[in-house]
């Protein structure tokens, strides 16, 4: 499936480099849905707008764009603009989450493909975290269901033992109890298990 193209913040406190990185987004096909002058400024209108790709200076006033880079990067693809010769700083973006960096001064041929690619970089990563959480969610529920087992088997031996009964009596129990209250299973054997003495219907 095509991408379409991303919706586009571009940040640079100098006004002409700005206006020309803007018309030559708009030429190539791209939509630029706001400009800053500034950090505070950029920061505002990315989380307000949550762009695909933030172009963003690294040298601006009030925040630098590393510190606009670190707040919004896990909501944008950020691509630094850099002046010749700050490898420091490109690696202090990259560390704050720059996806992508372009030097000073940004022609058109680096201009797009660093946009492109910042943009797959980015949409990889999301969809690798997504599946990270998806992974660490049903690891969670696996744990969740191997414990309800055991408290359930515990419970049914409980149950024996405090009210005579077999273990499959005690399940339907368990299982009738839970029915009864509107409760998981698991809780209702846990339950059980909490009150050592007396009807654990209580």
């Amino acid at each position: 499936m095509t991408q379409a193209r991303p919706r586009i913040v571009v940040a640079e406190d100098e006004a002409v480099i700005r206006m020309d990185l803007v018309e030559t987004l708009r030429e190539e096909g791209y939509d630029v849905v706001a400009q800053a002058a500034d950090g505070q400024t950029a920061v505002e209108r990315i989380e307000s707008l949550v762009p695909d790709v933030a172009l963003v200076d690294i040298a601006m006033p009030g925040l630098d764009g590393i510190e606009v880079t670190r707040r919004v990067s896990e909501a944008t693809a950020v691509v630094v603009v850099t002046a010749f010769g700050q490898r420091e700083r490109i690696a202090q973006a990259r560390d704050a989450g720059a996806m992508g960096y372009l030097v000073k001064p940004v022609g058109r041929d680096d201009l797009v493909p660093g946009i492109e690619m910042a943009w797959s970089g980015w949409l990889t990563l999301r969809e690798a975290r997504g599946q990270a959480v998806a992974s660490a969610a049903a690891a969670e529920r696996a744990e969740q269901r191997l414990a309800d087992r055991r408290d359930v088997e515990r419970a049914k031996a409980l149950l024996g033992d405090r009210m005579g009964l077999a273990e499959d009596e005690a399940y339907r129990w368990l299982r009738q109890t839970a029915m009864d209250a509107r409760r998981p299973l698991g809780d209702v054997a846990r339950q059980v298990l909490a009150t050592e003495t007396g009807d654990a219907r209580d």
